[in-house]
């Protein structure tokens, strides 16, 4: 017997586009015969960090554009009404919310909303994603949570609505900890990891038709996300896909990194640009360049006949001329690499990332040569990390000639290694949910405290951009003070008129976007 399952998506404008996991969860559902409903908090002013009520979308473009244009818009009523409305015309059996760490306290705040109905009608609510994964001891101890996904979805969820459509208990299904009502858990085992290749068209239908289009290079496409590999064999202990290798690796008998057949893969480019118009692909993998050069140019060979532009994320090291030049022929408009760190030892020691700068250096003059924007992401902010080390990060990205340059300040996300070790130099409590473009720097280092974090960040393209002999006056631009934003505001004019790259194959050489909304703030007023 079908059940009626209503996802809640915890999002603010402009952090998160489509997320296909709940996507796939919907599809997989509907083909089990359940209904599925969804609430997006996406376009809701909820009062949830920086521009969350929508104003980033206009602030970070230089080109003109208008977002209503293409019907995207701020909703003009109260999501507290609207999530209300939603419980009580749907009426699920389920509630089942997907968050990051970031947006999980946003996510409880639309759960208590409705707990009245919850309570009520007695519904059980089961909490999903990547925060659940590493946190599952925090994300149950909230009163609303009946059930905590470990690891994958995909099975727990077909099984557990199995189970409550035919009127049975949930307490033995993999990947689940369930909550009794006596408090304690049950944890159970975790299973194989869902096999990708069985995976249906992902039910993009579930979410408003404004979901897909997303920025990029100075111009709006409706874009689609697109998996191709799940998991990354890389180690950097910022991230949490080591942890997610190691889980799996630890229990189950399988590999968490696998990769989807070319063939799904086509299977799904050419449905979305049939079928909705989709203008730009966005492969959302870690790591793209993960394959051997048989799997690679099988790619090439397929996407030639998708013809559109694509983004795609990979490391310096997994680039070559002959891989970015054949990918700039069949499509490639866009890349974001991660550098994270300048300093060669410190990045080795901390992040456990071992390419030397000059190995970096040569590599990004690749993508150039063909015609290839791209972007260059670092973080700040480490434990144990200096102003002076983060200098090093500065000039690194100074021998690098990107379009655009980010530096985000370092959050300590469960289930990094990173964590870790901020918990065990006292600089972060083992409960303490963190937050990233919602929030301010949250590591309180004497050598490097907060407010030098944040003044770096701000200024931090002025110092890549414009020549060293302008170097004291950018030092003046990190001041607070009236007269230190007027000198900001007067070198980010002189650094966009002269400094920022075009590109060109764009019309008239336009300047790209100050900062994508995939990227982030790359300048801060």
């Amino acid at each position: 017997m079908g059940i009626k399952v209503l996802f809640i998506y915890p999002n603010t404008f402009g952090m998160n586009m489509l997320p296909p996991a709940i996507a796939l969860f919907s599809a997989l559902l509907k083909e089990h015969g359940h209904q599925v409903d969804l609430f997006d908090s996406t376009y809701y002013q909820t009062d949830y960090g920086i521009d969350s009520d929508g104003s980033k979308a206009e602030r970070l473009n230089i080109l003109p554009f208008s977002l209503e244009d293409k019907g995207i818009r701020m909703r003009d009523t109260d999501w507290r009404e609207d999530i209300k409305k939603k419980v009580q015309s749907f009426e699920p059996d389920l509630i089942a919310i997907s968050s990051t760490e970031d947006m999980w306290l946003l996510g409880l705040s639309l759960v208590e909303e409705i707990e009245a109905y919850i309570t009520r009608h007695k519904i059980p609510v089961i909490a999903g994603g990547v925060f659940p994964t590493f946190a599952p001891e925090i994300a149950i101890k909230h009163r609303l949570i009946d059930m905590v996904c470990v690891g994958e979805g995909e099975n727990a969820i077909i099984d557990l609505c199995e189970h409550l459509g035919k009127g049975d208990g949930y307490n033995d299904i993999t990947n689940l900890w369930v909550k009794q009502k006596d408090g304690s858990i049950v944890k159970n085992e975790i299973s194989n990891p869902f096999d990708i290749n069985k995976t249906p068209i992902i039910d993009i239908e579930l979410f408003e038709e404004n979901r897909l289009y997303r920025p990029m290079v100075g111009k709006w496409y409706k874009m689609m996300p697109v998996e191709t590999i799940r998991g990354c064999p890389y180690k950097c202990a910022f991230c949490n896909s080591p942890d997610q290798m190691t889980l799996y690796n630890d229990k189950t008998d399988a590999s968490f990194f696998r990769k989807k057949n070319i063939n799904l893969v086509y299977r799904e480019l050419k449905f979305f640009k049939e079928n909705h118009g989709i203008e730009y692909n966005y492969f959302w993998a870690d790591t793209f360049l993960s394959w051997n050069n048989k799997e690679f140019d099988e790619f090439c060979e397929m996407y030639s006949e998708i013809g559109l532009p694509f983004w795609i994320q990979t490391r310096p090291e997994t680039i070559t001329d002959y891989k970015i030049k054949k990918l700039a022929k069949v499509g490639l408009h866009r890349i974001s690499f991660g550098l994270e760190h300048g300093n060669e030892k410190f990045r080795k020691k901390l992040l456990r990332r071992e390419w030397k700068n000059e190995s970096i250096i040569d590599a990004l003059k690749i993508p150039g040569r063909h015609g290839v924007s791209f972007s260059v992401n670092n973080i700040t902010g480490f434990p144990t990390e200096t102003r002076e080390l983060a200098m090093d990060t500065v000039e690194l990205n100074r021998n690098i000639q990107a379009h655009n340059q980010n530096l985000f300040s370092f959050v300590p996300f469960h289930g990094t290694p990173l964590r870790k070790l901020c918990e065990e130099m006292d600089l972060v409590e083992p409960d303490t949910i963190t937050r990233c473009l919602t929030d301010k720097p949250m590591l309180n280092q004497e050598q490097y405290p907060p407010e030098e974090i944040e003044a770096l960040q701000k200024c931090f393209v002025l110092y890549v951009k414009m020549p060293k002999n302008r170097w004291n006056d950018i030092k003046k631009a990190e001041s607070s003070t009236p007269e230190g934003q007027k000198i900001f505001q007067e070198l980010k004019a002189e650094c966009i008129d002269k400094y920022m790259l075009t590109i060109k194959n764009q019309p008239n050489n336009e300047p790209h976007n100050v900062a994508d909304l995939e990227y982030g703030l790359e300048f801060s007023s």
